[in-house]
């Protein structure tokens, strides 16, 4: 693959993010790659400065705005990384979703083929659950699969 630069939307001509997930600076009329770090959530993220306001910037996030014409609004929809892996910020490795798609479990590997079902292997249970308003709600412990798969479509018919 070809690796593509774009000005970064309100950094014109001082930063560049690539399809690939590399972030360059033009300060001072030189050219430079930055060194990425990750945030306490695991992600990719780059400083940058303009106007001496410093910014600490998901490079995800860069990507999917420059390359997917992602706009970042936390409400609606989100980005998820395809294989799992939060510092691979290839714009092939990342999709546009909604809030309920990347929390449906389907996407995630799991001990179950039900969505908002897993196994708790401490308790030897069936463990259903799901996200509202962005909070984890635990819906119970089941001897078996089918019956947390259940219940959690029961909770997301009330929904």
């Amino acid at each position: 693959m070809i690796e593509i630069y774009k000005d970064i939307i309100g950094y014109e001509g001082i930063y560049q993010v690539s399809n690939l997930g590399n972030v360059k600076s033009y300060k001072n009329n030189k050219e430079r790659q930055l060194k990425l770090s990750k945030n306490s959530d695991g992600y990719s993220v780059v400083g940058l400065r303009t106007d001496n306001v410093a910014k600490t910037k998901k490079v995800h996030q860069l990507v999917a705005e420059m390359f997917l014409n992602h706009k970042v609004c936390r409400l609606e929809l989100v980005i998820n990384h395809i294989d799992f892996n939060k510092t691979n910020n290839n714009v092939n490795n990342l999709e546009i979703v909604t809030v309920r798609q990347n929390t449906n479990r389907k996407h995630i590997k799991s001990s179950s083929i039900h969505t908002g079902v897993s196994w708790d292997k401490s308790r030897n249970k069936w463990v259903s659950h799901i996200y509202l308003n962005g909070k984890l709600k635990h819906i119970g412990r089941f001897e078996n699969e089918l019956d947390a798969s259940k219940a959690y479509q029961l909770e997301l018919s009330k929904i």
